[in-house]
């Protein structure tokens, strides 16, 4: 194996040395293999960063959006240029297989493509007024130095959603990247750099969530940040709007998922068993989107739960380099740990545990379809769990992993009741081929996302992306939707008639006859 990077906190395009590397980056996949060294930055450390992103605010801000668009291109261009390197570092970081690497990566360069062209429509409006000689506009503003805090597991397509516009808007930035990734982080930022943006409108603080995640958040309360942006947990996205709430802002969570998929009478079966299958256990249950309840009509459940334990069955796990496999690796040590307490912990007596077992995958508890050591790696049985209750933390929680629970359902009144019991509000999916269906159910889920034929996960970078109730705070990423959180409406109010004219009470507004009545039959 290569030398693990040495990689440093960076503050105004300078290595930060002052900080020296704490600990270890490990290939999930092969525990052996140790990919790069980082710093845990401490609140010093955060607070210079965002002392950075104050200063050059100003003179970024002036520079007109169409050239900070170029530089989107300019980046857009050096990603594309390093695909298959970024991807094969994703791989290696965080244990995604090759061909999700490769997808992952080109969502960044999709969402530079995008984002391009906005710098040129950046547009206010013209409004008209009630009075005579005056002129209303608005403008969009850009908001400040904004903090932003990403998970590892789209260590840098999910920082992009974030990071081009809010670039592209005028803003600066502070980053801390997951601490699972920092490598791959490392190289990104080095990216934007060579990009062309100025020293200190891009500013990265390698650490963990406890320490350097928690020092950015108080920036807030410090008045060095003007905008947070989290993806993560409920919980701490929780602690964060708080925070926010605070101090009069309003932050950008994407938070965590239960997403429901449901399969009605009059769905293409097979069609929906595939999109189960890549909903509950694509990048091994690791993202917010992943299936959380599978919601099946009960005159079809033994029937659809028998083709989707026989397509789980034929799955193959193991390596994220071999092309063949499903999934591969849980990102780190704690999201496995995570996972086998939650199924110690919350799978009770009542569950049928419908797949042939649970667990971390062994030598001595194999997976029959696997490829590689499983002793050299943090890898997950896939699970699928019937019986669930309302009042179970197995539906009523995130489960982050390839673990699902399984219902059956009446009528569509009661799969929707499925779906909207948790609280949670990020995607969803039903399976059907019947319109009426697929209307009543896309107008009376409470998700923020819905598909309908298709998987609960997948993004496009021209379309919104975020949830609702625990899933986030109603904020949207991706498109043009997320220029309302990283601009501020201005209304310009521009009085030429050379007298004070007042609204509503100036106003001439023509009295008309109002008397009239129109003569009755």
């Amino acid at each position: 194996m290569s030398q693990p990077i040495r990689t440093y906190t960076r503050i105004q395009n300078q290595d930060q040395t002052q900080y020296p590397p704490e600990r270890v980056s490990v290939n999930p996949a092969r525990f052996e293999d140790e990919v790069g060294l980082y710093p845990i930055t401490p609140l010093a450390g955060v607070k210079q960063a965002c002392e950075a992103a104050r200063q050059a605010f100003p003179s970024w801000r002036k520079v007109p959006a169409p050239l900070r668009g170029n530089l989107i291109y300019n980046l857009g261009q050096l990603v594309s240029a390093n695909k298959t390197v970024l991807a094969s570092w994703l791989t290696r970081e965080v244990g995604k297989p090759y061909s999700e690497a490769l997808g992952s990566v080109q969502e960044v360069i999709d969402t530079c493509q995008f984002f391009v062209s906005e710098g040129r429509r950046l547009y206010g409006q013209t409004v008209p007024s009630e009075m005579a000689d005056k002129r209303l506009f608005t403008y969009r503003r850009p908001v400040g130095v904004c903090g932003i805090i990403t998970a590892g597991n789209f260590p840098i397509a999910v920082p992009a959603w974030y990071v081009v516009p809010a670039l592209l808007c005028g803003n600066t930035v502070v980053w801390k990247p997951s601490e699972d990734a920092p490598v791959l982080s490392y190289l990104f930022c080095q990216l934007v750099e060579k990009a062309g943006f100025p020293p200190g409108v891009f500013n990265m603080v390698l650490g963990d969530g406890a320490t350097t995640g928690a020092a950015l958040v108080s920036m807030v309360s410090a008045g060095l940040v003007d905008k947070i942006g989290f993806t993560g947990s409920t919980a701490v996205g929780q602690r964060i709007g708080r925070v926010a709430g605070e101090n009069l802002q309003v932050p950008c969570l994407e938070l965590g998922g239960k997403n429901p998929l449901v399969v009605t009478e009059r769905a293409n079966l097979e069609l929906a068993v595939e999109g189960a299958l890549w909903s509950a256990f694509g990048t091994a249950g690791q993202r917010c989107t992943s299936l959380g309840v599978l919601i099946v009509q009960e005159r079809i459940y033994e029937e659809f739960i028998a083709r989707l334990l026989e397509r789980t069955a034929a799955m193959v796990i193991g390596d994220p380099t071999d092309p063949s496999i499903t999934y591969g690796p849980l990102i780190s040590k704690r999201f496995l740990d995570n996972l086998l307490a939650f199924q110690k912990n919350q799978i009770q007596a009542h569950h049928q545990v419908l797949t042939p077992t649970i667990g971390q995958i062994t030598r001595e508890n194999p997976w029959p379809n696997f490829v590689g050591d499983p002793a050299a790696g943090y890898f997950a049985h896939p699970v699928l769990v019937g019986g669930a209750r309302r009042e179970d933390v197995l539906y009523q929680e995130e489960t982050f992993g390839p673990l699902v629970a399984a219902v059956s359902y009446g009528e569509l009144e009661e799969a929707l009741d499925w779906a909207n019991g948790h609280g949670y509000g990020l995607s969803s999916a039903i399976y059907t081929q019947d319109p009426a269906e697929a209307f009543y159910f896309q107008e009376n889920i409470q998700a923020g996302m819905v598909s309908i034929n298709n998987t609960t996960s997948g993004a496009e970078a021209h379309m919104p992306f975020g949830g609702n109730g625990r899933s986030g705070n109603g904020s949207r990423q991706s498109g043009v939707w997320v220029l309302d959180q990283f601009t501020r409406w201005q209304g310009v109010n521009w009085d030429f008639s050379n007298q004070l004219q007042r609204a509503q009470i100036d106003t001439i507004y023509s009295p008309g006859d109002l008397d009239y009545r129109v003569p009755g039959w």
